[in-house]
């Protein structure tokens, strides 16, 4: 069978496979393989350097268990899922292979130490817990970082350009252009920072989570200490309280913080989405490209789109994640193997959508022009202002006056101004009147939007 990506039954591997490639060092099969071997490889070593129930190790030994561990191949892996046709049991095949590498060197005496006093699940879920670390680490802070640094550019440069907001999508209070994008930036900011500090968690506590094994044959070796620290030495944290499984708690945790910038960002492309249909931003054309097979003069936000979609499948896994995985019969049903294995495909969609909110940003220009037309179009929309204005003068019927003037009606400058002469005010409160504008009603927009851009 041909490995043509052209072939692939998933997108991620097939239609995004140059966007994904980097999540299959974390999520590949042939990373999970490598990353049980890593963990059982550790473990030998730490039996004699930190347990010392193992005899101690030469340099030369230590060396090739740290070659065989760095530089376990994709033939390894195969020489793995081979044996895992005979054994029928994917850990047990690692655990073969391990064995008669070690076999042929110095090390044979240790063979049984691997995998000892463990259950499948402590190599597999530590595995796990390091490729979520590590992943996120190398590839998504990344590429989030990347959204991040080009909604700053914008808020720096529109701080202070108004433009017409909208609530129930009707011409509503001005704002500015720099203060819509940094109410994304600071929700993602601070998403940032809750899936950046987030330790995931692991065991090394056998079948049942009780170390039964292990104090059975050395009941004199401190094994909760033990495993803190090796699980710590992996870069992950140990769950005390857990069975052959752990709860999943943690880890779904992280899956919700992620899921929320996804949400966050699924709402940023939809409102660039209008944005662009607006003609307040517009999109940079693209010399060779194509925006229809019959319509010749469009460019459309196919970034955006993409993002959209992708960001939904994404957060759709998520969401079964957490209806699964927190779920188990006698809290050791291994039903949650086979979709433990899909981590990947969501965060594959998480970096297709991530790269795609990042390249449509890149073609992103804001028409100022557009703006200020709009805003000169809308007087109306300062009858907030205006109406406080009068309430703080002491017209009680200031709010009714303004309803009468401007609901459901779109008015001028010039009517505006009309309107401001022809009230029985004092010419103090007509100047406050007459400076309102929709270009310079945005308040402290400016000063808002430039906070969110300080660390």
């Amino acid at each position: 069978m041909s490995t043509h990506n052209l072939l692939s039954l998933n997108p991620l591997d097939g239609r995004y496979a140059t966007v994904t490639a980097p999540l299959s060092a974390y999520f590949s099969e042939f990373a999970y393989i490598r990353g049980r071997a890593r963990v059982e490889i550790a473990y030998l070593i730490a039996l004699s350097q930190d347990a010392q129930i193992v005899r101690p190790l030469t340099d030369d030994e230590l060396d090739f268990l740290q070659d065989l561990s760095e530089n376990f191949s994709v033939e390894d892996a195969d020489e793995v899922k081979a044996l895992e046709k005979i054994t029928r049991h994917d850990v047990k095949a690692i655990e073969n292979f391990l064995r008669a590498r070690l076999e042929r060197t110095s090390l044979v005496d240790t063979l049984s130490w691997l995998h000892f006093g463990l259950t499948s699940e402590d190599a597999n879920l530590t595995s796990q817990a390091i490729s979520l670390h590590e992943a996120r680490d190398a590839v998504l802070l990344p590429a989030l970082d990347k959204i991040i640094e080009q909604l700053s550019d914008f808020v720096r440069e529109y701080a202070s350009t108004p433009m017409l907001a909208r609530t129930h999508g009707q011409p509503a209070v001005p704002t500015t252009f720099g203060k819509e994008m940094a109410v994304f930036l600071a929700r993602l900011k601070a998403q940032r920072e809750i899936i950046a500090a987030h330790l995931f968690d692991a065991k090394w506590s056998g079948a049942i989570g009780n170390y039964n094994a292990m104090v059975a044959a050395f009941p004199e070796v401190d094994w909760r200490k033990f495993g803190n620290n090796f699980l710590a030495g992996l870069g992950v944290k140990s769950n005390p309280v857990s069975t052959q499984l752990i709860p999943y708690d943690n880890w779904l945790r992280y899956f919700q913080a992620v899921s929320l910038a996804n949400s966050i960002l699924l709402d940023f492309a939809q409102d660039m989405w209008r944005y662009i249909s607006d003609d307040v931003l517009k999109l940079r054309v693209v010399k060779d490209e194509v925006g229809s097979s019959t319509m010749p003069q469009k460019v459309n936000p196919i970034d955006f789109e993409n993002a959209e979609g992708n960001l939904g499948i994404a957060n759709a896994l998520f969401a079964e994640y957490l209806r699964k995985l927190p779920v188990s019969r006698l809290q050791r049903d291994l039903s949650d193997s086979t979709v433990r294995r899909s981590f990947g495909t969501a965060f594959g969609h998480t970096l297709v959508a991530f790269g795609s909110i990042t390249r449509g940003l890149g073609r992103c220009q804001v028409n100022e022009a557009k703006l200020k037309s709009t805003l000169d179009a809308h007087s109306e929309v300062v009858s907030e202002g205006a109406q406080t204005i009068l309430r703080a003068a002491q017209i009680s019927s200031a709010y009714d006056d303004l309803k009468s003037l401007t609901r459901g009606k779109k008015l001028d400058v010039e009517s505006y101004q009309v309107w401001v002469n022809m009230l029985d005010v004092a010419e103090d409160v007509k100047n406050k009147l007459r400076a309102l504008s929709p270009a310079t009603y945005i308040g402290l927009a400016k000063e808002i939007a430039e906070e969110t851009l300080i660390d």
